[in-house]
């Protein structure tokens, strides 16, 4: 690693540790030569993955994209910024664990439609009615409807 006050390409690790998130290493670093002291971070590499549009075209995935959906759809709603970022990253997870190099703009609206239904039921229908593009009062019933069902559902589930 080059020290970045006097171009040294030698360097020792200090200090080693995750940063908070956990995603990475943080090490401190002195130079061999000038002697000074620099921090750098260490992060896995990830493959890159392409999502593919509903015209057919592709791009590179980008979780800022996600996360400003989600944003969105919980705005004046009590979903923290930490619950948030969680869902972000879990969605995120998910896309690159599907081991594939590309992934449908569907299967991520899936993804995010299920953590938000997960996450604040308001939310939920709000980005479900964008992102399904409920053009009537009837369907957008008929997502309602399935949205009580399951509730009603799960508290049976949990009564017994």
């Amino acid at each position: 690693m080059k020290c970045q006050f006097c171009n040294c390409a030698d360097s020792r690790v200090v200090d080693s540790r995750p940063t908070d998130d956990g995603n990475s290493i943080r090490r401190r670093r002195e130079c061999i030569s000038c002697g000074r002291r620099f921090t750098t971070y260490e992060k896995v590499e990830v493959q890159q993955l392409l999502v593919i549009k509903k015209d057919n075209s592709r791009e590179l995935f980008d979780p800022k994209k996600v996360r400003s959906g989600i944003i969105a759809a919980c705005h004046k709603r009590p979903v923290s910024a930490a619950e948030i970022e969680k869902s972000v990253n879990s969605i995120e997870q998910l896309a690159y664990n599907n081991l594939q190099e590309e992934i449908t703009t569907r299967q991520i609206g899936e993804m995010v439609m299920e953590s938000l239904r997960k996450l604040d039921e308001v939310a939920y229908i709000r980005f479900a009615s964008v992102y399904r593009s409920f053009t009537d009062i009837p369907t957008f019933m008929q997502e309602l409807k399935a949205l009580v069902s399951d509730k009603e559902d799960k508290e049976e589930e949990g009564k017994e």
